[in-house]
């Protein structure tokens, strides 16, 4: 893939532990969890699951009036993300604005939020005469794309590629690749989405979403776990600044780790359950993409949202692909599924495990489920160093995503 080496030089994140990187990585690192009880979710009717992962009160003066109307949450949180990441890279505005930075952000629907709140006035009198004119910025499905655009003046190439799960670390590999055949020279990327009752609904409606947890919502997320039933659905965005090597060395900006592979391609046996040969076949791309072999692994980052049949696919396909040596661990425990954001937030994750020499366990894997057992399940926290990572999420639909991070 890479005609030139890319590199992440800045990273920012909004997740249900906290509204920058520092506070992710400190509650990842403490063990915490950022699911509650939603109250919000009571009374509506047939809904089993009570609970999710909501993120903090964010800072969203650091907004100005003007950009927020068009704006929902997934789009402020991708902004608050995105100047995050512009900060930590140094990024100066004249590239950004200049025609040489470009950006692909995803989220799996426009604002459910801003439909309901649509339909809520257009249906009792089939009327649209309530109904706001920035309303349609915030449905459309490059919504956030779109918004983080203009408010960063950005006019390069914008892409907002959606593939559910999949969406964030695809618009990363999306964007790597436009950097590394030298499209642009600077690619902001990642995924974003906001937690609504109809997220939470549409797993339950399909036997996928967590029905535990209603006394201590911390322990309801249990990836590879004996005791996992399904996912718990939360929000937030992870928003990585990427570039090429030779433009990072040249303004003197820290490198914080490099994307050597990726692979997203499709299962088109089925459109719910995720087979694990073509998991494998995925992964086997984004090496074969980063020129490594599956020795060179050191640390798996699964996507394992605690579903029966997705966890077991998975874990069989690592355990095929790369055996029992790498330890491998999901986030999904602390944060809940942050659904297009989740790519781009583990991501981040990921890369400070490697900056750290730290491996962050999966929550709530107390007893790793006999079809989950094959591959090195990371229990307790670990310091041990990472030159490579694989990067995992899958989609329904069959969408899947693999990307190989490199320690700078």
């Amino acid at each position: 893939m890479h005609l030139q080496r890319v590199v992440i030089t800045g990273m920012g994140a909004v997740s249900p532990l906290g509204s920058r990187v520092e506070e992710l990585w400190d509650g990842l690192l403490e063990g915490r969890s950022g699911i509650t009880r939603l109250d919000e979710l009571d009374g509506i009717k047939g809904l089993r699951p009570r609970i999710g992962g909501r993120v903090p009160d964010v800072k969203i003066k650091s907004i100005p009036r003007k950009a927020r109307r068009t704006m929902s949450n997934m789009s402020i949180f991708a902004a608050l993300a995105a100047l995050e990441a512009i900060e930590q890279a140094g990024m100066s505005e004249d590239i950004l604005t200049g025609g040489r930075a470009g950006l692909s952000v995803g989220s799996t629907t426009g604002s459910s939020q801003a439909l309901e709140q649509f339909f809520k006035l257009y249906l009792p009198e089939n009327s649209l005469e309530a109904i706001r004119t920035t309303e349609f910025f915030k449905i459309m499905n490059h919504s956030a794309a779109a918004n983080l655009a203009q408010f960063l003046g950005i006019s390069g190439r914008v892409l907002a590629a959606s593939a559910a799960c999949s969406t964030g670390c695809q618009n990363i590999g999306l964007a790597a690749e436009a950097v590394a055949h030298g499209k642009q020279e600077v690619m902001l990327c990642g995924g974003t989405d906001e937690l609504h009752p109809l997220t939470v609904g549409t797993f339950d409606i399909i036997e996928a979403a967590s029905t535990s947890g209603e006394d201590d919502p911390t322990t309801a997320s249990k990836p590879f776990d004996a005791k996992r039933d399904g996912i718990v659905c939360s929000e937030g965005a992870g928003v990585l600044l990427l570039e090429s090597y030779e433009h990072a060395k040249n303004r003197g900006a820290e490198i914080l780790a490099e994307i050597s592979g990726f692979s997203s391609l499709c299962d088109s046996s089925n459109m719910a359950s995720p087979s694990a040969d073509a998991i494998a076949r995925c992964m086997s791309e984004a090496l074969n993409d980063a020129g490594i072999s599956e020795t060179d692994i050191d640390y798996v980052n699964a996507h394992a949202t605690g579903t029966l049949q997705g966890d077991a696919s998975e874990a069989q396909a690592v355990a095929t692909l790369l055996g029992s040596t790498p330890p491998v661990s999901s986030l999904k425990g602390h944060l809940g599924h942050t659904m297009a954001a989740s790519g781009a937030i583990e991501t981040i994750a990921t890369v400070r495990m490697m900056q750290e020499n730290t491996i962050i366990p999966t929550a709530n894997l107390t007893n790793p489920a006999e079809e989950c057992s094959a591959i090195n399940n990371a229990l307790h926290l670990q310091t041990r160093p990472i030159t490579y990572a694989l990067k995992n999420n899958f989609a329904l639909g069959g969408i899947n995503t693999s990307l190989v991070l490199r320690r700078s």
